[in-house]
């Protein structure tokens, strides 16, 4: 659904001797979600078309926040799930989901972009249907990319093809604000 440095939620997962001790990140990062699925489709989404300022502020923004994310994946080393002082807290990591969730801009324009402007076509309870599928797939999502990540871990305990996933995600997050760049000066 959306490329909000899912890495995060995966690596979360990967880093945790056991799943569950994923759960804050997965729970915040789904909260979070669910909040600007439904303030897109209650109309947020028709409210930004009018403003196209606000679209050009938020490309700008998610731009410099993929391309900022894109090198610290790029650079970042693979710890071991028993590397305890690389866990972090369940706030921490409730905190951490928040924030990547809330402040970056790609989500927002994501969420109201995509999601919000499909809603438009359905009224009533088709419309609330279709929220009520979007908040799901999130919920699965999120918490698919901790099982995910722990399975990797487990799969993985050299941590090669960790490096391997950091550097693909680095180039996806870097095409995605190239993409963000030249709307922003093509439109």
């Amino acid at each position: 659904m959306k490329k909000r440095c899912e890495r995060s939620f995966f690596q979360q997962g990967a880093w945790q001797k056991y799943v569950w001790r994923a759960l804050p990140a997965v729970i915040s990062a789904s909260v979070c979600d669910t909040l600007l699925i439904v303030l897109a489709v209650a109309g947020v989404s028709v409210i930004v078309q009018q403003l196209p300022m606000f679209k050009a502020v938020m490309m700008a923004g998610g731009f410099l926040f993929l391309l900022y994310m894109g090198w610290v994946t790029w650079n970042s080393r693979p710890k071991t799930s028993q590397d305890e002082k690389h866990t972090f807290t369940a706030k921490k990591q409730a905190v951490f989901a928040a924030a990547v969730s809330l402040l970056n801009p790609h989500a927002i324009l994501d969420t109201i972009g995509v999601i919000g402007t499909s809603s438009l076509q359905y009224s009533g309870l088709e419309k609330w249907l279709f929220m009520a599928a979007c908040i799901a797939v999130s919920w699965i999502w999120f918490s698919s990319l901790a099982i995910a990540g722990r399975l990797f871990q487990t799969m993985d305990t050299s941590g090669r093809l960790m490096v391997i996933v950091n550097k693909c995600s680095a180039a996806v997050m870097w095409a995605a604000a190239g993409y963000f760049g030249v709307s922003l000066f093509c439109n």
